[in-house]
């Protein structure tokens, strides 16, 4: 009995995150869905993948849909053997985004757990981190990967700490399952930042065994972390690999040109460049958002009350009343660093607050892991505005370049200071009255002094923005007068944002000394307290997601209007591509529809990525003809979307006479500036060195045509009096496609700079490209092997604890 009723806290628990999911997400509950738009781009990327799933009840593992061409690994891929995300589904039962936001709840109370912190106290903590402004609002705009692999952080930082804290077999299996849910949550940027972090926890716990000069101990703690890491890793085998492979293709890799698009040396191999790796990088100042929302404006588009210096504004000049309110609807007040911010990264003044009160309560060293885990992240969430530190990770750190957004570091602080918040709050009730009382006052000094600072500084700041002069001449006549409101409801929001912060801060050193005076008793304490930190933060985020956030959910299912030019398309029963001039390469709607050279992610194919740089900026109809772009969709003098047929195409496959020879990526792409890819095909034959003619016999009757298509199967007939090259407006990809003629694999060639050629035999022939990847049936065996592994390793611990307990 006395075993059921320890486990009743947490049950209650539980029920507190379900009922307070729901609660705060309740339009899910008329079966309504957030309006999320990287998930309708998603759902534009993923329509063919999806599609191919219903009608032949498998995977494609490829799409044409997108970018001409490309693997699904990264577009929900589902892979054999892989029952991690079978345990994920089964925790995220809630309907999205409430499944969300219970596990960050859920994963942040397992970290409270392990650092010993009462049911209560943990409840609140796991709030204060679900709450986070940044946590909120990526579940508004949709970025569910990162939102996922951010909930699973603290498990794995609660399971790494108990092993290092001896508890074997919790520490083992929680570690090893909390990374295997980390890890298939596939976000690795997000999981590559939480391994730096696990970096400051190793060295420290390290330091403290060498110290000690326990070697057992530390031997035991190494080789359970790292066989955790292993099956995890294992058990995510398939999604590992193939994400692997495909970073080599992606604009997340190294370049192979030399040159930049305006001709000038490149001065670094990689793909992405400096600029485009730190285009999001968190001002100094704006930092200070952490601890008062709308320090620096807020978001770029702000909702902003009845009465503000642009709404006025906008009547004293002849404005009604409702046009000044639409302006005042989608205000441009943010003036930080960063080009896009659509909500500020605030923490909550209580857990500021809290958080320095831990530095001075909280007595065990680990404080200091997570306090420099808070330091480390600030830092490097600095980006190009603390160049040395960036540029040494750039440089020298592996893999730190391969992401961009360095901003998104700061999800590390966002759970090291809440963690650090808690501990405080936990740790001042355990300590003596005196201590309490100095504690507080050192807090109070130090958070106050950093509003009044705050305070005292406004006036020494400009409230410009870095996009205030394109709205100057945005707005012609009233531009002048529309920056001055601006600025003057920045400074407004300034002033109100701080004596908020302080207000809060105040309230909470209140209700903390009258605790050390014995004045209050310690649940009401927690209940005021747990009261104004957890309704600080979601009176902010319900600035920006709200129930307006949610809409019907046919309008995300089926995100996309069609347009008239879309059905003329869809009149076509021929193979081709078509290409969203609107859109362009950052836009899935035409993936929706149409097979698209457009498309939506943050890994694009590197090439096709190129050669939008370097030569469809120039002159894209060469471009359009040899990937066999029939229609261009682009908008007419009335704005409305208009479908232009290109009668140039190349068509899906031909034959050329002439093979144009290079021994560079450089030269390939050179060449395409006066390429007649009708006629002719670059070949770069420094990566192609079998025996390809410089030209070949082509006469009228020679034909290829693709008689029948599936995403990931292409059958062509072809009929050729002479041997050929033929050429085909498919996009090559040399891990997983396999050609053959008359059922004889042979070796695909890479043409044009992206195109797949084959050298064929005279006569008439069947060719068949399919794509059956190596990598999936490889990961699938090790994530079928890993899982058996963890299932049989996990048993077995548990049997033996249990048999230790039953000999004691």
């Amino acid at each position: 009995m006395n075993a059921v009723k320890k486990y009743v806290p947490h049950l209650l628990v539980l029920v507190g995150f379900i009922v307070v999911a729901l609660f705060y997400f309740s339009p899910v509950l008329q079966n309504k869905v957030i309006y999320q738009s990287d998930i309708v781009q998603y759902t534009g990327m993923a329509k063919e993948q999806n599609n191919f799933r219903t009608e032949f009840k498998e995977e494609p593992y490829w799409t044409n849909s997108a970018f001409g061409g490309m693997p699904t690994y990264q577009l929900g891929a589902k892979y054999p053997y892989n029952f991690v995300k079978y345990l994920d589904s089964a925790i995220r039962f809630l309907p999205r985004p409430a499944d969300y936001l219970f596990l960050y709840f859920l994963g942040f109370y397992a970290l409270m757990m392990a650092l010993g912190v009462r049911p209560l106290k943990a409840f609140i903590g796991s709030l204060a981190f679900g709450f986070s402004t940044y946590l909120i609002i990526i579940l508004g705009v949709g970025h569910n990967a990162k939102a996922h692999a951010i909930a699973y952080m603290p498990m794995v930082v609660a399971g790494v700490l108990l092993v290092f804290r001896k508890k074997y077999v919790a520490g083992g299996i929680l570690t090893v399952v909390a990374a295997a849910l980390e890890i298939s949550a596939n976000h690795f940027q997000m999981t590559y930042y939480l391994l730096l972090f696990l970096l400051v926890f190793a060295i420290a716990y390290t330091y403290q065994y060498c110290k000690a000069k326990d070697w057992k101990g530390l031997g035991m703690a190494y080789a359970i972390l790292v066989g955790s890491a292993i099956l995890s890793i294992g058990a995510n085998a398939t999604n590992i690999l193939a994400t692997a492979e495909y970073t080599q293709f992606s604009t997340r890799s190294s370049s192979e040109l030399t040159y930049n698009p305006d001709g000038s040396p490149k001065t670094s191999s990689n793909a992405m460049s400096y600029d485009y790796i730190t285009e999001y990088s968190y001002g100094v100042f704006e930092s200070l958002n952490l601890i008062a929302p709308r320090l620096t404006g807020g978001a770029n588009n702000e909702k902003l009350e009845e009465d503000n210096a642009i709404y006025r504004y906008f009547t004293s000049v002849g404005a009604n009343p409702q046009q000044a309110k639409e302006m005042s609807k989608q205000a441009p007040t943010y003036w930080g660093d960063q080009p896009i911010v659509a909500a500020p990264a605030y923490i909550g003044a209580v857990v500021f607050f809290l958080f320095i009160l831990g530095m001075f309560t909280e007595k065990r060293k680990i404080k200091y892991i997570f306090f420099v885990g808070a330091i480390f992240a600030l830092v490097l969430s600095w980006g190009k505005n603390a160049a040395f530190v960036t540029n040494i990770f750039i440089d020298f750190v592996p893999m730190y370049n391969k992401f961009r957004a360095v901003s998104s570091i700061q999800v590390i602080l966002e759970m090291c200071i809440p963690v650090l918040a808690i501990l405080g709050l936990y740790s001042f009730f355990k300590i003596e009255q005196k201590q309490q009382i100095e504690a507080l006052k050192k807090t109070s000094l130090i958070a106050g002094g950093i509003v009044v600072f705050l305070f005292a500084m406004k006036g020494t700041l400009s409230f410009s923005g870095l996009n205030d002069e394109y709205y100057r001449m945005a707005y012609g006549e009233v531009g002048p007068g529309f920056i001055r409101a601006l600025i003057e409801e920045r400074k407004a929001m300034y002033t109100s944002d701080l004596i908020r912060s302080f207000m809060l801060i105040l309230a909470s050193a209140v209700v903390l000394f009258l605790i050390a005076k014995d004045k209050l008793k310690e649940r009401y304490a927690l209940v005021i307290i747990g009261c104004l930190l957890v309704g600080d933060l979601v009176m902010v985020d319900r600035k920006y997601v709200n129930d307006e956030s949610f809409v019907p959910a046919r309008q995300m299912t089926e995100p996309f209007e069609i347009t008239q030019a879309d059905k003329q398309i869809l009149n076509d029963p021929t193979h081709f591509r078509v290409f969203d001039v609107q859109g362009g390469l950052n836009s899935a709607k035409a993936s929706y529809f149409h097979q698209s050279l457009g498309g939506y992610h943050a890994a694009k194919p590197r090439r096709i990525q190129q050669l939008a740089d370097y030569q469809m900026s120039q002159n894209p109809m060469p471009i359009f003809n040899m990937l066999n772009v029939k229609y261009v969709i682009q908008p007419d003098e009335e704005g409305r979307s208009v479908a232009m047929l290109n009668n140039e195409a190349n068509g899906n496959a031909w034959f050329v006479s002439t093979v144009q020879k290079v021994t560079s990526a450089d030269q390939e792409m050179k060449a395409l500036g006066d390429l007649n890819t009708k006629t002719t095909a670059v070949l770069n034959t420094h990566a192609f060195t079998q025996g390809v003619k410089d030209s070949y016999l082509v006469d009228s009757l020679a034909s290829i045509q693709l008689v029948s298509y599936k995403a990931n199967q292409l059958v062509y007939e072809a009929n050729n009096a002479n041997d050929g090259l033929a050429v085909f407006s498919e996009v090559y990809y040399p891990k997983g496609w396999v050609a053959k003629i008359d059922g004889e694999e042979v070796p695909i060639l890479a043409v044009d700079y992206v195109l797949r050629a084959l050298e064929l035999p005279k006569g008439k022939h069947t060719i068949e490209f399919s794509f059956d990847p190596q990598v999936v049936k490889t990961g699938s065996r090790i994530a079928l092997a890993s899982s058996i592994l963890i299932l049989l390793l996990s048993l077995g611990a548990i049997g033996w604890t249990m048999k230790k307990r039953k000999e004691k």
